[in-house]
């Protein structure tokens, strides 16, 4: 039987779940477990800060391998997402938040293609919300305290140029699409990729071993098909965690920008 209720034959494919991915926790306090993914989202941690705290501990002025690759991070961070996007008045304050987004996510998404650890931790929702969240109170209350309150609110629900009997139907649609819309867009972009493209790898693996094992015969043919579409979507996902963590630190960029611009 599977998880909808109805009955399977018996040896019949079984395709994973999101259940599967959720191993069971590692110890609980009361309500309270603390699991896989809670212990790579800390393991993420360390691994950014020793790594570059490492690299930038001796600041040799011919710098080794470690530190080129540490400095060309800081340096694509600074310029890519804090300097041509904020300006080079305004992004100084924000390449730190923005740098630590770009490696934390990066880290824990190429979780999911290193052997035995195999989870990129934003396929559950809740860590991509929580992230999303972080980003959306760092930009409103950047916009908050550069313009005020009034200003703020109505800079992001009065688009300059626009007729003013168009403001009755505009300025509801403006409100709820940038304070509620787009702080869940952002979680959901990272969290539906890194889930999806998680579940497809899960799929193809097993769907190889159930050829390999269980059919035997011809499924030793086909499971070369699914091996290879196995290996295709491990090589694609891979590309997609690099490009999911951009994004995200791109978007939140963005979304500072039009806090500190006039009439965003």
């Amino acid at each position: 039987m599977n998880a909808n209720g109805s009955v399977l034959a018996e040896g019949a494919y079984v395709p994973p779940t999101p259940a599967d991915m959720h191993l069971p926790d590692i110890f609980t306090l009361g309500e309270f477990g603390f699991g896989k993914q809670m212990l790579l989202v800390l393991l993420s941690v360390v691994i950014v800060s020793w790594f570059f705290l490492g690299a930038i501990r001796k600041r040799a002025m011919v710098p080794s391998r470690t530190q080129f690759i540490a400095e060309s991070g800081y340096m694509f961070a600074r310029n890519s997402l804090g300097k041509e996007l904020l300006g080079v008045q305004h992004f100084k304050p924000f390449v730190p938040i923005l740098f630590t987004s770009f490696f934390f996510i990066l880290v824990n998404n190429l979780y999911g293609s290193i052997p035995l650890i195999q989870l990129p931790t934003f396929s559950h929702a809740g860590s991509a919300y929580a992230l999303a969240g972080i980003a959306y109170l760092t930009w409103v209350g950047v916009g908050i305290k550069r313009h005020g309150l009034g200003k703020f609110f109505k800079d992001l629900t009065m688009p300059s140029g626009v007729p003013g009997w168009i403001y009755p139907i505009l300025v509801p649609i403006e409100f709820f699409s940038n304070l509620f819309i787009r702080p869940v867009t952002h979680a959901l972009r990272l969290f539906a990729t890194m889930f999806g493209g998680h579940m497809a790898i899960m799929v193809a693996a097993s769907l190889t071993e159930y050829l390999i094992v269980q059919m035997g015969g011809i499924g030793y043919l086909v499971a070369v098909g699914s091996g290879a579409l196995g290996l295709f979507l491990f090589f694609l996902e891979l590309m997609i965690q690099c490009i999911q963590a951009y994004v995200f630190a791109l978007l939140f960029a963005v979304y500072l920008q039009g806090s500190l611009s006039e009439g965003h």
